[in-house]
């Protein structure tokens, strides 16, 4: 190794250092009931242990290091989305069957365990309301067009767009529920959990289950011409019918 390649290598691995440094320091600020709009430079890289002058050679300010810090995290999830969204429904079933996760989501989760002080405290009252929002994003575009793929036509439109909307939401209303309890239980408990959560229909848990016919009820929805009321204001009446 030349001199210049070892003094390369020297400033990334110091620089990496700092940046873990100063992501720790955010998410104990945060942790300890520091609110994001309020934390400063000065603040935070005390509690690192570091200089402004280091904090600024490598970020212009709060804002610009909470988004490439969440930038980061964001990238790695997608990663991970990705990777569970690719299995296929046959899959997924032997999975469920054989009483293991979706392929994919132990994976997942373990990584929001183990960078659970960082996430959990920007999923917090503290945090950045945007960072769940985004997650969600993530999700949802991930998901839309895989669960699209040989979906019974009746059921696209509004219908498969607000129930979109619910799984998305349902699932990181999960994953938020276990940040607030501690990440007492396992990535893989987890895992198990989400993976049937989504399957489990009104009244099974009571051993009444209700069995709809989803192609059917989605068509007749789409088929409705639903108007919103007119008013004094307007006499322009909105399909909500897609």
């Amino acid at each position: 190794m030349t001199a210049s390649v070892a003094s390369a290598a020297k400033v990334d691995r110091r620089s990496l250092r700092t940046q873990l440094m100063l992501r720790r320091a955010l998410a104990e600020a945060l942790n300890d009931g520091e609110d994001l709009t309020r934390i400063t430079v000065a603040g935070l890289t005390d509690r690192a242990g570091l200089t402004r002058r280091t904090f600024y050679t490598h970020f212009k300010d709060i804002p610009d290091f909470v988004e490439q810090v969440e930038s980061g995290v964001l990238a790695d999830i997608r990663q991970r989305i990705d990777d569970v969204v690719a299995t296929n429904l046959s899959s997924l079933y032997r999975n469920i069957d054989e009483l293991e996760p979706a392929p994919g989501s132990v994976e997942l989760l373990d990584y929001l365990k183990r960078n659970g002080e960082l996430i959990g405290a920007l999923l917090g009252p503290g945090g950045d309301p945007a960072f769940g929002q985004r997650i969600c994003a993530i999700a949802r575009e991930a998901v839309a067009g895989r669960m699209k793929t040989g979906i019974f036509p009746g059921v696209l439109g509004t219908f498969f767009d607000y129930y979109l909307s619910y799984v998305v939401s349902a699932e990181m209303g999960i994953v938020q529920r276990w940040f607030a309890t501690g990440l007492v239980e396992s990535p893989e408990t987890m895992a198990r959990i989400m993976t049937v959560v989504a399957f489990v229909r009104p009244g099974d848990l009571y051993g009444k289950p209700i069995d709809i016919n989803v192609p059917e009820y989605g068509m007749k929805l789409l088929g409705l011409n639903v108007r919103a009321p007119r008013t004094e204001s307007t006499d322009t009446r909105e399909d909500i019918d897609g």
